[in-house]
């Protein structure tokens, strides 16, 4: 069976100061489309009355807050990461192999492990590279790891990291990661799904990555 997705003590909705409030809003939200996709609702990237009420409905039964219908970041990834949980790879764009795979979706923002069809970890949510210091894609394989890395470069504490392409790597940061900005190139992860990634992934692992990040 695939690894269970941990669920996030809190999930928070990014949005701009106009848009927060208990009651339904009218603004569209920065990833109006992609709900309004996931949701099987008009996709047409402007926020209606019926679209606000149908968001809203979900942030309340996946409590995010605030439930206000404002499609974001958070509400994206959550909707995302549902979608995909019976079978992650539905679209192919993975290699099946006979080997373990890190498989990183940047167009959805998700990663899992599978060897052969079996998915052995997630899928879970990621953030990966912000403009200027994109993901790379292609094949990679795990080179180096270190539980208790820390960021010369960034100053900054980088759990369970796991490098497949120069100074990029699997890691763990704190808070959210359905946050407006990406990172510097590394595929972050909640600290749960981190520390249970460096169970399952050995050094010399292969890692396939493709498609783009929203908004990079």
């Amino acid at each position: 069976m695939p690894e269970p997705a941990a669920e996030v003590d809190e999930l928070v909705e990014y949005m701009p100061r106009g848009a927060i409030g208990a009651a339904c809003t009218a603004k569209t939200g920065s990833h109006q489309r992609q709900v309004e996709r996931l949701l099987k609702l008009r996709v047409d990237g402007k926020q209606s009355a019926a679209d606000c009420t149908a968001i809203r409905a979900f942030q309340v039964k996946e409590k995010i807050k605030p439930a206000n219908g404002y499609a974001g970041p958070v509400t994206w990834a959550r909707a995302e990461l549902l979608a995909a949980r019976k079978n992650p790879n539905a679209a192919g764009r993975c290699p099946v192999k006979k080997e373990t795979v890190a498989c990183v979706d940047l167009d959805r923002e998700l990663m899992w492990v599978q060897k052969n069809k079996k998915v052995t970890f997630g899928p879970v949510n990621i953030r990966s590279g912000r403009p200027g210091y994109r993901t790379r894609t292609g094949w990679k394989k795990i080179y180096w790891r270190n539980k208790n890395h820390w960021s010369t470069i960034y100053n900054t504490p980088m759990p369970y990291s796991q490098f497949f392409d120069g100074g990029q790597a699997f890691h763990a940061v704190y808070g959210q990661l359905a946050t407006p900005t990406g990172s510097r190139g590394c595929v972050n992860l909640s600290h749960a799904h981190a520390e249970k990634l460096w169970d399952v992934l050995r050094k010399g692992d292969r890692v396939y990555i493709w498609g783009k990040r929203p908004g990079s």
